[in-house]
């Protein structure tokens, strides 16, 4: 092993360990910019070098969240970066240089619910992609009563309710694949 790779592994070593101190925020959670927030999730919001400017703050119910000097600002299905725009642009009358930084702090917004037959029924936080087959599983699997080719899942899109049939013995086989789709915030998944 030469000198440059062993240096090159303490330098990522070294970076690995600065991205987890707690001092540079790693409770923030790294989304990609597709993440929309959801009521009920928390954000950190920072406008650089004005300590009076700064925390946690919560999405409420409606979708908004409030900032000093910016006041009500509308987050619920938006991105953070979006958000932090609309910020920077709100406080810029009383800061004109100001410098938002908005990071996700925690996901607690994005639930999915599994109902009926299944083994724990409930609301389900997720943080990360989950279709069909992983929400099933989240929920502790199928009762042996319950009828798996008659399953479906509710989704509500701009207001309009949809109903998605999922056949899970087709999955099984390895077919008709696209019905496992990958659930948004507020599906409901129904195991008669």
């Amino acid at each position: 092993m030469g000198t440059k790779t062993i240096i090159s592994t303490a330098l990522i070593g070294l970076l690995a360990m600065l991205a987890a101190s707690p001092a540079l925020g790693s409770d923030s959670i790294a989304l990609s910019d597709t993440y929309l927030l959801q009521p009920g999730d928390i954000v950190q919001v920072v406008v650089w070098k004005e300590q009076d400017l700064q925390g946690d703050v919560l999405i409420r119910p409606d979708g908004g969240l409030s900032f000093p000097l910016a006041g009500d600002v509308v987050a619920a299905g938006r991105t953070v970066d979006a958000v932090r725009v609309d910020i920077e642009q709100r406080i810029r009358h009383y800061i004109p240089d100001g410098i938002v930084t908005v990071a996700v702090k925690q996901v607690n917004g994005n639930r999915i619910f599994v109902i009926g037959k299944v083994n724990r029924p409930g609301d389900f936080q997720i943080a990360r992609p989950t279709d069909v087959v992983q929400a099933l599983s989240l929920a502790g699997g199928m009762t042996a009563f319950a009828d798996a080719n008659a399953i479906r899942v509710l989704h509500r899109d701009h207001g309009r309710l949809t109903s998605i049939r999922f056949r899970y013995s087709d999955i099984e086989k390895g077919e008709h694949l696209e019905q496992n789709v990958l659930l948004q915030s507020g599906d409901t998944v129904i195991v008669p």
